[in-house]
């Protein structure tokens, strides 16, 4: 039977891993790692400067007290995977997208870049939510996705080669209104910088960083992962590690002599 290894970067008790993991349950054998608490935006960190410690949830269950979704990859392989790796890793199902840039701040993208790092197929899953939709329609749509995504994997094969890993998007829809999956390029967003201030009760100031918004020019994001998830499609972007800008090269060497 087929392995697969879920981590997620919502902690171990978020609703999306744990409808994922018992949707795939039919098809594969499957393995949680997940971090013990939330790690939203901690991108493609391992943690070096303190221990990690795994607790067990269940069978087949961990949880990794402080620990990053690369970390639960890595320490995973490492500690359950010794003999025979997986043969997928998902990181997901996400509360909330990962699209245009947002990749590089992405926890839940960044299991999923430590499992082809480590020479294993991989695959992030992220829900898109606009408003109250998470509650209104849950994850079902997304493991439904997933599960035949992952489905078609097992019997054609992996579709990308080595450092390279998908990342699906799955739109804020019911079922009867999602139009299918596109397979697009990232979009590009609009940045800024948010951060709230304010003061305890003793007077010591403090800020909390940003909030979710998607801005973007729909005119600058055609046939992007943004275009097709506010277009009711799940977006499917095929992601490369090697950040090189190859079209930039020889313009920094002859700026550089």
């Amino acid at each position: 039977m087929k392995e697969i290894l879920i981590t997620n970067d919502d902690g171990f008790e978020a609703k999306g891993l744990l409808e994922l993991a018992y949707a795939l349950k039919d098809i594969a054998k499957v393995t949680i790692v997940a971090p013990s608490s939330e790690k939203s935006a901690c991108a493609h960190s391992l943690t070096l400067t303190k221990p990690l410690k795994f607790v067990k949830v269940d069978d087949n269950f961990y949880k990794l007290v402080d620990g990053t979704p690369s970390d639960c990859i890595y320490l995973g392989l490492h500690t359950l995977f010794c003999d025979k790796k997986p043969d997928l890793i998902i990181s997901g199902i996400n509360h909330g997208a990962n699209l245009a840039q947002d990749i590089t701040y992405s926890g839940t993208c960044g299991g999923a870049m430590e499992g082809v790092l480590q020479g294993i197929n991989s695959i992030s899953v992220s829900q898109f939510y606009d408003g109250d939709s998470l509650e209104k329609f849950g994850f079902d749509l997304a493991c439904e996705i997933t599960h035949n995504l992952v489905r078609k994997i097992f019997e054609n094969g992996y579709p990308l080669s080595k450092n390279r890993f998908l990342n699906l998007n799955i739109p804020a829809v019911c079922r009867q209104d999602f139009k299918g999956i596109k397979v697009v390029e990232a979009g590009c967003k609009d940045y800024d910088t948010q951060a709230q201030f304010c003061k305890n009760p003793r007077d010591v100031e403090y800020f909390w960083l940003g909030k979710m918004q998607i801005n973007f020019d729909i005119n600058q994001n055609k046939n992007t992962d943004l275009e097709a998830i506010y277009n009711g499609y799940a977006s499917l972007t095929p992601l490369n590690l090697n950040l090189t800008d190859y079209s930039s090269m020889q313009g920094v060497l002859k700026w550089i002599e």
